[in-house]
């Protein structure tokens, strides 16, 4: 019940909706009742078994009302049969049944109706508050999480909660209360057989929880299961190119095969439990009705304690039971999946996010003077990748970061970015912490071409205008020309209206890399981060976006992370980097002339190439 405390906040919006349903089921289970105490003054007129009273009762009192209701009806069939003859007073049974049965129905119809908006509304809801989440969390949560995790508990894991979880509003009130309804009227006709009927129902009520005790961790694992298989799709889909080289197929195939193996076994187990909910409370049921009508026969033919009409109303009352008896069975095990469903969702929207705006936070859309770095320490788990690492970087400079894989480059940029905190030390900008800053006012400063060249499966044009959401077309291809990316984007069919498919993938490197480029242009950021921009590119390619990027630099402060040297050495300053800390820092030439671990290097890149 914890878990369902936490979801009851999505259902507030919709609270209208809740009552509106429970409305229309508190009217449909008093109907579904009153259907079956409609049968006995019809029985009674089939079989002439009324009490003929001519003279109409007198109400006495709360206390005596069942004698009164039984009276008045006696008085009421007499009287009608006298002045209209059996055949107007059985149609008059007849209406009155049809009647009760139709409002029974609507009333189910429009607790249904009602209840769908709720189940859609909180269904639509916490798949945006999932979304929303998984935008806000910092990277780190992704290095733990697979991504097809995530997929299954947005998609399969919110629908599960829907459908399962949501059944409560019907467990705790449209079957109970049928039940409850039904038993008031079975302790009317007769209190002596109903106490015998509730000496079995905690037997079978016992017998029929045995079967779903396991379904709850049966549930967590199976979805944990969908979760694993959606990841394998994701890698596999997204690195196609690797395992169709690799001839890896039949290897990732066995991977998926096992795991929707796993799957396959673990829904069997809990398919096969919840369907032996539905006839395990039946068989149980029909047990109670075969000792009912032993019982009940004996009161009838023997005793003579309870008239025919009322005994088979009575067991359509019995009868009765057995259907919300059912469903409240179906429903708890059900109610157990939504259970599982909830904890997986409720992991993610309850992750803690260490990296946010601060209450107070500094809004900030101006660089003035200069980015600090001082004295910061950072690892990613137990390894350290900065140790005591100190830089100053004045507005307008190139500064350039080079080292070996592993020294701490693109640390740096994530740190800047704040997709990552210091764990020791500061980063200010103009003197100001960027921990006090405005998230998006810093990341607003800030513009980030990566090594790999993220796009979306849109336009050119939606793509380029992510940092400028407003931006005209006249815009656009202006930054197309800064970046050197026009040349191409005004030869395709629709120019800079054409969707370039999944992560961009009818376009090359080079071209992907320029469109990257343009994004940043457009956005027109005071700082720009160029994280290893060119690594991933052929050398013509590189050429091209080596142009798009000493145009895009032009009057703005750079942090450029290279790999290939030859593209830093009209840096300001050069800051060689090993095992998280500067080792040396200069200009290329001062470098050079230094011949220390910058000049390796350089000799080493010219050699392979």
């Amino acid at each position: 019940m914890s878990n369902f405390k936490k979801i009851v906040p999505f259902i507030y919006p919709y609270k209208k909706y809740a009552f509106l349903n429970i409305f229309f089921n508190v009217l449909y289970a008093l109907f579904s009742t009153l259907s079956f105490m409609a049968l006995i003054p019809m029985i009674q007129v089939l079989f002439d078994q009324n009490k003929h009273k001519v003279v109409k009762p007198i109400y006495k009192g709360i206390w005596e009302i069942k004698q009164y209701a039984e009276d008045y009806l006696s008085y009421f069939i007499t009287t009608t049969t006298d002045t209209f003859g059996v055949g107007y007073t059985l149609s008059i049974m007849v209406a009155v049944i049809i009647s009760i049965f139709l409002l029974k129905n609507l009333c189910d119809y429009f607790a249904m109706f009602f209840i769908t908006f709720l189940r859609n509304g909180v269904l639509r809801d916490m798949r945006n508050a999932m979304y929303k989440k998984t935008l806000e969390l910092p990277l780190a949560f992704y290095s733990e999480k697979r991504k097809g995790d995530v997929i299954s508990r947005i998609a399969g894991d919110v629908n599960e909660v829907q459908n399962s979880f949501l059944a409560i509003l019907e467990l705790i009130v449209k079957e109970p209360l049928t039940i409850v309804f039904t038993i008031v009227m079975m302790f009317a006709i007769s209190l002596k057989l109903t106490l015998f009927v509730f000496i079995f129902i905690p037997i079978s009520g016992y017998i029929i929880s045995l079967i779903g005790k396991q379904l709850k961790k049966q549930s967590t694992k199976a979805q944990q299961e969908q979760g694993t298989f959606l990841s394998t799709i994701e890698e596999t889909v997204g690195g196609l190119k690797v395992v169709k080289g690799y001839n890896a197929e039949n290897y990732f195939n066995k991977v998926f095969q096992g795991s929707t193996e796993r799957f396959f076994n673990l829904s069997n187990t809990i398919g096969n439990r919840q369907n032996l909910a539905s006839p395990a409370s039946e068989f149980m049921g029909i047990t109670v009705i075969a000792v009912l009508l032993w019982y009940g026969g004996q009161m009838v033919l023997i005793e003579k304690t309870l008239n025919g009409a009322a005994f088979i109303a009575y067991m359509g009352l019995a009868y009765n039971i057995l259907t919300p008896a059912k469903a409240i069975s179906k429903a708890s095990y059900g109610v157990k999946r939504g259970n599982a469903a909830a904890e997986r969702v409720l992991e993610i929207l309850d992750q803690d996010n260490e990296i946010t705006t601060k209450v107070d936070a500094i809004e900030k859309t101006t660089f003035e003077d200069n980015i600090t770095i001082q004295n910061i320490n950072f690892k990613y788990e137990n390894e350290n990748v900065l140790k005591d690492f100190s830089l100053q970087i004045k507005k307008g400079q190139t500064v350039a970061l080079v080292g070996q894989s592993g020294s701490g480059k693109s640390t740096i940029a994530n740190l800047l970015t704040r997709f990552y905190d210091v764990n020791e030390g500061t980063i200010a900008i103009d003197g100001v912490n960027i921990k006090d800053m405005d998230l998006q006012s810093l990341r607003g400063l800030m513009g980030l071409v990566t090594q790999d060249s993220i796009l979306f499966n849109d336009t050119i044009k939606a793509n380029i205008s992510l940092g400028k959401l407003d931006a005209t077309d006249e815009e656009v291809i202006e930054a197309l020309k800064i970046a050197n990316a026009y040349e191409f984007v005004k030869d395709l069919p629709l120019g800079i209206m054409t969707n370039i498919g999944d992560s961009g993938n009818k376009l090359s490197g080079g071209q992907k890399q320029r469109l990257s480029i343009a994004r940043a242009v457009l956005k027109n950021p005071p700082i720009m981060i160029l994280d290893e921009a060119t690594s991933a590119l052929d050398t013509e390619s590189e050429k091209f976006v080596q142009v798009a990027l000493e145009n895009m630099m032009q009057n703005r402060t750079s942090i450029v992370i290279a790999h290939r040297l030859s593209t830093i050495q009209k840096a300001d300053i050069i800051v060689v980097m090993q095992k998280g800390k500067i080792v040396e820092q200069g200009t290329h030439d001062e470098l050079i002339s230094h011949n220390g671990t910058y000049n390796k290097l350089v000799t080493m890149q010219s050699f392979e190439s």
